[in-house]
């Protein structure tokens, strides 16, 4: 029979495999067995490692039985018929009595060799399908992509560990629709997410299920933006099953917000760009307005300051001008006292003309040669004679000043006849022209047109006040004259002044008034003062009055005097000296003469002089000008108090 049955499959294409019993059918059941053809006779023994090899199958391997049963007859022994109910544990199996004819037998075994192939067809299906798990789960995995799955006959929620995440779950906690799901969704989205849901699970509906939402993490309590796609299966027009996928999409919408800002911001200054192109025109003539306003506002600044700067030259030229004044009019009305005194005594020859020399030699230095030239006919001059000497001392210090490095100044003078031709401005007369010129720098055009205006200087702030000059072309002209001048840059300045004179050459009568001022004994004084002319004036007047006189420019040569000097009486002391002023030069004296009286003389119109607290023990002060009768009333007050009170 085994030799027939081998003919038999060979003639079918099939390999047959020939066993003598159970047991060795048990020992070859694996992949390679198409189907088992068995009669009933071999159950006989072994059925339990059949059994067993059995159950050992693949979980898709269940071989297919035909089973040959013996034929039956109501005399069938029962045995045999527990034989087939234990051969139930084959569960895929077809029984066969015999006999049979040859084609039942084929279409048998052919049926069950078509079962096992669809086995093997499944087989390959699974592995497929566990391969596209595994892949699914690779990408999902590396995508991030978390999964869930909603049994909605149970009600059982299902996430895996990437969806879990998603919620801030950290812990293997329990989750569900109401307790997951809806209460991490945040407050803004829960109501849209869930209707989202229940449209998907409606039967009338599509059942596709898309939607972002943001979660708050249940345990993390951050929050995060989610992307969720899901379907529903249906059963019957019943939703059974709800599946999906959700990705965190934080970092994308973190980048479109970024982005929509940025675009905003974009758009923003394009359209503040067209406005800007739409208005150019109208911009830049605000803008040019706006500038030529804010240059008018710096020109209005720019002339407030120079305002400024000129009030403030103005203020420093006011104590200038105030002491320069002081000091002309000291050695005006000094000069008048002065000439009344040797008037009334007798001694006329000292205010000639000629006696300005002296004068003029005491205030220029050694480095400039002065030369007089003063014709004895040439009569006098219809003019104060104060204020001349003041003139030509004005002049006088103006040449010093061009000729630093020293030089000559001569004076002439000479009585001219002026016809109405040639009088330039004045009347038809006789003159006493006095001309001063100097060997000095010179003077270009355009400084000779300002000469004689008011306040005009060439000097630095301080040192002059542009007065000198207009005050000599005042007097020439309230004196009925004029000043002419000619300068050569380089080569010197000649200036003339041109004074009516008198018609017969003598002397005009004048009426002397004097006082009697007080008279010293031969007191020593010494006499600190910067300027030449009110020092030399003082010197007179005290040598005058009696008094012996010791004379220093400034507080250097003060201090050596004070030093080395034998008996001082008195020191009188401009006090507004070069460096050290005439205060502090007294607290240099009382160093070394503590009871050395001071006269403080000032020619500033205010002054913190003006203060009691300037003035010490037995100190006193005298302001400029001053008449001489008054000079010498408050020497002899500072020098002989007890012979002041006898007098008095």
């Amino acid at each position: 029979m085994a030799r027939a049955w081998r003919h038999f499959c060979a003639r079918r294409d099939y390999d047959a495999v020939v066993c003598l019993d159970i047991g060795e059918v048990a020992t070859l059941i694996d992949e390679s067995v198409g189907a088992i053809l068995l009669t009933e006779e071999a159950l006989v023994e072994d059925v339990d490692k059949l059994k067993a090899a059995l159950e050992a199958q693949p979980s898709w391997s269940d071989v297919p039985f035909v089973l040959l049963a013996a034929p039956r007859t109501s005399r069938t022994p029962n045995g045999r018929m527990s034989q087939l109910r234990l051969f139930d544990l084959a569960s895929n199996s077809v029984v066969l009595e015999r006999p049979l004819g040859r084609a039942s037998l084929l279409s048998a075994v052919a049926s069950a060799v078509r079962l096992r192939a669809k086995q093997f067809q499944m087989r390959d299906r699974v592995e497929e399908l566990d391969e596209s798990e595994t892949r699914l789960r690779l990408a999902t995995s590396a995508a991030g992509v978390g999964t869930w799955d909603f049994d909605l006959i149970t009600g059982e929620l299902k996430w895996d560990k990437r969806c879990r995440t998603m919620f801030g779950i950290i812990s293997g906690r329990d989750v569900s629709y109401e307790a997951g799901f809806l209460a991490g969704l945040h407050p803004d989205d829960r109501e849209r997410a869930h209707e989202a849901v229940n449209d998907a699970l409606r039967p009338d509906g599509s059942g596709e299920y898309e939607i972002d939402y943001r979660t708050i993490g249940i345990e993390d309590g951050v929050e995060r933006w989610i992307a969720a796609k899901g379907g529903t299966i249906f059963m019957e027009g019943k939703a059974v099953r709800f599946v999906g996928t959700a990705i965190d999409i934080s970092e994308r919408k973190r980048t479109q917000e970024a982005l929509a800002r940025s675009e905003a911001e974009l758009r923003r200054e394009r359209e503040a760009l067209d406005d800007l192109n739409r208005n150019l025109e109208r911009r830049v003539a605000q803008r040019t307005a706006e500038l030529q306003e804010e240059m008018a506002a710096r020109g209005r600044a720019e002339e407030a300051l120079r305002q400024a700067q000129k009030m403030e030259a103005i203020g420093q030229l006011t104590g200038g001008i105030a002491h320069d004044f002081n000091n002309m009019l000291t050695g005006i009305i000094g000069g008048i006292n002065l000439a009344k005194r040797r008037i009334a005594s007798g001694r006329v020859e000292d205010v000639q003309l000629a006696a300005t020399k002296e004068l003029l030699e005491r205030t220029l230095p050694e480095t400039i040669t002065i030369e007089l030239s003063v014709p004895t006919d040439v009569g006098y001059a219809l003019a104060d004679a104060n204020q001349l000497e003041s003139a030509l001392l004005n002049l006088a210090v103006n040449a010093r000043d061009a000729m630093p490095q020293g030089g000559r100044l001569t004076i002439t003078a000479e009585r001219l006849w002026i016809s109405g031709s040639q009088n330039g401005g004045l009347d038809a007369g006789q003159y006493v022209m006095i001309d001063v010129a100097d060997t000095g720098v010179g003077m270009s055009p355009d400084i000779l047109e300002k000469v004689f205006d008011p306040f005009f200087t060439t000097k630095p702030i301080g040192q002059g006040t542009g007065l000198g000059l207009s005050m000599i072309y005042g007097f020439a002209q309230q004196s009925g004259g004029e000043v002419r001048i000619d300068s050569t840059p380089g080569k010197g300045t000649s200036i003339k002044l041109y004074l009516p004179a008198t018609s017969d050459g003598e002397m005009p009568e004048a009426r002397i008034d004097t006082g009697t001022p007080f008279e010293g004994s031969g007191q020593t004084v010494l006499v600190v003062e910067d300027d030449d002319a009110v020092r030399l004036l003082i010197c007179e007047v005290l040598t005058d009055l009696s008094y012996r006189v010791i004379e220093a420019e400034d507080a250097d040569v003060a201090i050596r005097v004070l030093r080395d000097q034998g008996k001082i009486d008195l020191m009188v002391s401009d006090v507004g000296l070069p460096g050290m002023n005439g205060r502090q030069l007294a607290d240099v004296a009382r160093q070394h003469r503590p009871d050395l009286p001071v006269l403080f003389v000032t020619g500033y119109a205010e002054n913190a002089a003006t203060k009691a607290s300037f003035l010490g023990t037995n100190m006193g002060m005298i302001g400029k000008p001053f008449a001489v009768e008054a000079l010498a009333s408050k020497i002899n007050e500072m020098v002989n108090p007890v012979g002041r009170s006898e007098q008095t």
